[in-house]
């Protein structure tokens, strides 16, 4: 899983730097040679979508996605994992529907063609869709089971002995 985390990390860092190159160069020679790269402003804008999804599939991976906490106040703590199992449930379930609705529309761009930004399929860049879906699919799952086995599973370190000095 850290693997897929560094991998993650390091495509994003490339992304953002490819975007602020690019943005920066844009904006040169727009300003000073009143000229540009007409491919760069629908490449940019893929660009974003690809950081904006990766970003999601990253801040899963570090529980930093986007929640909505409003049991925490309300319901006894020892409720929590029990809460936490069923959020890591739906959010693994409301995944892998994106990941199914992403595919569908993949194979539509397949379908019906077109052209992209640097003469690429326009189904290479929505191809972001079901494989950003699919894996936070996936690590909400493990999520999910890491969670059912601190459920069920008893902790295999021994108790420390009070009365020991």
């Amino acid at each position: 899983m850290r693997l897929l985390d560094k991998g993650e990390r390091a495509v994003l860092c490339l992304l953002l730097a490819t975007m602020i190159l690019l943005a920066c160069v844009q904006i040169i020679l727009r300003t000073f040679f009143a000229s540009g790269l007409l491919w760069a402003d629908p490449l940019l804008r893929y660009l974003v979508l690809w950081c904006g999804l990766l970003g999601a599939v990253t801040a899963t991976s570090q529980g930093k996605h986007i929640a909505l906490d409003i049991t925490a106040n309300l319901l006894p703590k020892k409720l929590e994992p029990w809460i936490t199992l069923g959020t890591h449930l739906f959010s693994s379930l409301a995944a892998g529907g994106l990941t199914w609705a992403g595919w569908r529309f993949l194979r539509g761009e397949i379908e019906f063609g077109g052209v992209g930004p640097l003469s690429l399929p326009l189904w290479f860049w929505n191809g972001i869709f079901p494989v950003a879906f699919g894996l936070i699919a996936l690590k909400y799952l493990l999520l999910l089971f890491m969670q059912v086995k601190s459920l069920f599973v008893p902790s295999s370190q021994p108790q420390a002995d009070s009365n020991r000095p």
